[in-house]
């Protein structure tokens, strides 16, 4: 049975999901912060200690300003309001990504993960403007500003997700197979679910189910 350390999820279908049952895609985002506190919850009770979630990308800027302030504004009261619960809960909070958004939500980002900078049962990261060609490409001028030689090891380093394992798995829902420039280096060797269901629609029982497949699988990494 495959040891489970690190999960990434891709939580598409917000936007869809609201759209279809309350004619708004923010109603959708808001759908799906409950989603996320249930997968934290599971993740918890399965023991896995590493959590990636893919919130806002490099590309997520193209959208109308209205719903990113949403998205920003959904954000900052979740924090406000439930960062004592998941430090409580002996959860720490790590940002990947670039920190450029306004003033006052840097500051909570950054009060966030000193806050609980040092609890154990649950790292979770949050990927925020995160986009992995742009994190590729910093470590590469990374190496060459530190005339570093060109090795695994010392690219890495530079990784915004240092100091992270891989994921183990990845799970992307809302029924599209592709990976929109997310840990494109990280995942090399992450077993993918695709999963139908949009993220709002997304239970702990389909969780589970995955986790359960994944821990089944023969896993080779090049090996016979």
């Amino acid at each position: 049975m495959n040891p489970l350390n690190h999960v990434a999820i891709i939580m598409d279908g917000n936007g869809r999901w609201g759209l279809e049952h309350k004619n708004s895609r923010n109603a959708g985002h808001k759908a799906g912060l409950t989603t996320v506190e249930k997968i934290i919850k599971e993740t918890i009770k399965n023991k896995i200690k590493y959590l990636t979630l893919y919130a806002f990308s490099t590309e997520n800027w193209k959208r109308p300003k209205k719903e990113i302030n949403f998205l920003f504004n959904l954000l900052e009261n979740f924090l406000m309001t439930r960062l004592d619960e998941l430090h409580k809960q002996d959860i720490k909070l790590k940002i990947i990504g670039v920190k450029n958004f306004s003033i006052k939500l840097n500051k909570l980002l950054n009060f966030s993960e000193k806050k609980t900078s040092k609890n154990k049962k649950l790292q979770i990261n949050l990927a925020l403007n995160y986009g992995s060609k742009f994190e590729l490409i910093n470590a590469f001028k990374s190496l060459k500003k530190n005339n570093d030689k060109i090795t695994e090891k010392n690219l890495t380093k530079y990784f915004q997700t240092k100091n992270i394992p891989d994921p183990d798995l990845l799970i992307r829902t809302g029924n599209t197979n592709r990976l929109s420039n997310f840990l494109l280096w990280q995942l090399a060797y992450s077993e993918i679910f695709f999963e139908k269901k949009l993220w709002p629609e997304f239970t702990e029982k389909d969780y589970n189910k995955i986790i359960k497949k994944f821990k089944n699988i023969k896993r080779n990494f090049g090996k016979i």
